[in-house]
């Protein structure tokens, strides 16, 4: 059905709060669990939460790696959250010989456990956007704060796809964006007001785009 949204099911993940908050903004919204399903979405939601190694695999065995890839590269509008930012790269510390989508290139690292930080990375942190004219900024606080909850974090190839920077012992890159694809390290659906105003733009700008 053009003009819904859908949510990749892989299996896991934090798919509940994600489609009720969708609901909330007044956007219809379904699951996504195979290929076919793709058909009758013009947007797309990657939540996650859980292992890098279990997604991927999971990814494989409903045959959604390939269409998500076709999908990307075709500059369909893609909200990627935490470990749906994540699986972006082309590998993680976490699951060791899994291979990611390598859309990007860049691996997904551990926090340091000699830096002294709490790892988990949890709780409220300061979003820095790299770019505040996109679209995906319109209407955010200034400054932006926004909720993270995370062992792991990618580190891109290319510093030109960096949307924002956090700090957690030292800057990593808490969002990055090309074209009508944006990911991201903290869960918006978790922020409160400042996270709705970021989906609520994703939805706006890419339910327009596809209007064009």
């Amino acid at each position: 059905m053009a003009g819904s949204v859908g949510v990749i099911d892989y299996g896991g993940g934090n798919l509940r709060n994600v489609l009720n908050v969708l609901s909330h903004l007044g956007h219809e919204a379904r699951l996504v669990t195979s290929p076919a399903d793709l058909e009758e979405i013009d947007r797309l939601v990657f939540p996650g939460v859980g292992a890098f190694g279990d997604c991927v695999a999971e990814l494989d065995r409903r045959g959604l790696r390939q269409p998500l890839l076709e999908w990307i590269a075709a500059d369909l509008p893609y909200f990627g959250i935490c470990l749906g930012y994540q699986v972006l790269f082309e590998r993680s510390a976490e699951s060791p010989g899994a291979a990611g989508l390598g859309v990007f290139g860049g691996e997904v690292v551990r926090f340091s456990e000699g830096s002294g930080l709490k790892i988990p990375h949890m709780g409220w942190n300061l979003v820095g956007p790299t770019d505040r004219s996109l679209a995906i900024w319109d209407g955010a606080p200034d400054p932006l704060y926004l909720y993270f909850v995370h062992s792991f974090h990618p580190v891109p190839t290319d510093g030109a796809i960096v949307a924002s920077t956090t700090d957690y012992g030292g800057a990593f890159a808490s969002s990055v964006s090309r074209g009508r694809l944006f990911a991201c390290q903290f869960h918006p659906e978790r922020s409160q007001e400042a996270g709705l105003r970021l989906m609520e733009n994703f939805a706006a700008d890419a339910a327009a785009s596809a209007s064009v």
